[in-house]
């Protein structure tokens, strides 16, 4: 069963914002950061995520990775790559390669253990804006900018996925 959330509505919409249904993990995950008011608990949280991190495996990416698979506005030069799966969604991998990217790392983990084996069509209601509603408001312009570009890309491997163009 998959969750649901509002999505911010765009300055020039009217009218309430859509209904966005969310895959049921990240849903899960979203939710547990809801009831995180305390930044600490967050912060936390989000450092305990980026420690599962772990590098996109050398049969899918090696270094030096190709520009087409950087993610824009990063700051912690992170890359992403998707493997088809037999039915059709995508598992997800990443490489920071900053050493202290911690919040490109905890992104990273979200974004392949919530979106792994998801239909790609899901894939695509993923809000841009999720970076925000993990992190928390506290997160800056730069790193929140760097944060939506990994969704943007994962966004972009799965329209590939269904032969949309980008």
């Amino acid at each position: 069963m998959s969750g649901t959330m509002l999505a911010r509505p765009r300055p020039c919409e009217a009218g309430p914002p859509p209904i966005v249904v969310l895959p049921e993990k990240l849903e899960n995950l979203v939710a547990a950061f809801a009831l995180m008011p305390d930044r600490q608990d967050r912060i936390h949280a989000l450092i305990s995520i980026a420690d599962r991190f772990r590098p996109a495996p050398p049969d899918l990416a090696t270094k030096p990775y190709p520009e087409e698979h950087r993610v824009p506005a990063c700051e912690s030069e992170a890359y992403g790559f998707a493997r088809p799966l037999e039915d059709g969604s995508l598992e997800f991998s990443f490489a920071v390669e900053n050493p202290q990217g911690i919040s490109a790392m905890a992104m990273a983990v979200i974004l392949s253990e919530t979106l792994s084996g998801v239909p790609p069509e899901q894939v695509l209601e993923v809000p841009r804006d999720l970076p925000n509603r993990i992190f928390g408001p506290e997160l800056s312009m730069g790193k929140s900018m760097g944060l939506m570009g990994m969704v943007s890309l994962v966004h972009s491997l799965a329209r590939r996925q269904l032969g949309r163009p980008n």
